[in-house]
């Protein structure tokens, strides 16, 4: 017997639900980032991040099936985004330049509008399993060599100097150490912090 689709009523109702889980876990998430930022992984449990939003500890488990889980998704989530938001930078073409900068304007944005997120990730990558572990390490490998590839086709264009791809990814690994110690800087405009931080990235990339 062939089981009737669901109803045009239980559709919209299924939806609701997935989008009011999505959301919860995205508030969770959120909240998990800010109370590890502060006291680090070790020093917070799931109750202290469910107590953060309202969820009890037990009600925990229906989003994340422990604290570890919880930081896997935290860091793959963040890893993917940043490597998905590279890839659409690169995607629109144009002149090497602009990619370059444009690139880096999304990192700063990224870091300015979720610093807990990378402080998190800075300090407490070596608390995830081995599997989220490699996930995020070739999400990052991959994200590094489209600033790579984007580095050496300006070298090319401006005919200053051929760097090797091994000098190339040095420093964008540099510069990437240089923009993400942001969280841990004095409090300053948001303005401000970007265009500083911006120039220091394109100095750091492109310097003689």
């Amino acid at each position: 017997m062939t089981t009737p689709p669901p109803s045009s009523s239980e559709q919209p109702a299924r939806t609701r639900r997935g989008q009011a889980k999505a959301a919860r876990r995205a508030e969770l998430l959120e909240a998990a980032a800010r109370l590890m930022a502060a006291g680090g992984f070790a020093g917070v449990t799931l109750e202290d991040i469910g107590g953060a939003v309202g969820v009890s500890g037990p009600a925990m488990y229906r989003h994340f099936s422990s604290k570890t889980d919880l930081l896997d998704q935290m860091l793959v989530d963040i890893s993917q985004r940043l490597h998905d938001g590279g890839a659409e930078v690169v995607a629109r073409g144009g002149d090497p330049d602009q990619t370059l900068l444009e690139l880096i304007r999304f990192h700063i944005d990224v870091l300015v509008t979720k610093p807990d997120l990378i402080a998190v990730q800075d300090r407490d990558l070596s608390s995830l399993t081995p599997a989220a572990n490699h996930q995020v390490r070739s999400l990052q490998r991959r994200y590094v060599e489209q600033w790579v590839d984007v580095l050496l086709a300006l070298d090319e264009v401006s005919g200053d100097r051929l760097l090797s791809r091994e000098e190339a990814r040095v420093r964008v690994h540099a510069t990437f150490g240089l923009l993400n110690s942001s969280p841990r800087l004095p409090a300053y405009p948001e303005p401000g912090l970007r265009a500083v931080l911006g120039a220091m990235a394109w100095a750091a990339l492109r310097a003689e």
